[in-house]
């Protein structure tokens, strides 16, 4: 899992099997302290997230597909699984 910041959104009139009807976020890796930590990425909504949220993104497509119900669609790869509300160390 990586954590990160929604930093954007992505908006396209037309998809890649499987990208239909999703919501596609740019996310910027962080680490505890907030602190950028590598290069932005896109990544599928599965948990409502909106700009600015801190999220955790699952990379391994597998684990992501199955979050999203569509495991035979090889093309998705990374996933928002979930929001987080403190980090806490």
């Amino acid at each position: 899992m990586i954590l990160a910041k929604v930093i954007g959104n992505i908006v396209s009139t037309i998809k890649a099997k499987g990208y239909e009807s999703k919501k596609i976020m740019v996310v910027q890796p962080i680490d505890f302290l907030r602190n950028n930590n590598g290069t932005s990425f896109l990544a599928i909504d599965a948990v409502q997230a909106g700009v600015g949220d801190t999220v955790l993104v699952l990379e391994e497509g597998n684990s992501a597909r199955e979050i999203i119900n569509e495991p035979d669609t090889f093309t998705i790869r990374t996933v928002i699984a979930g929001i987080v509300d403190e980090i806490s160390i």
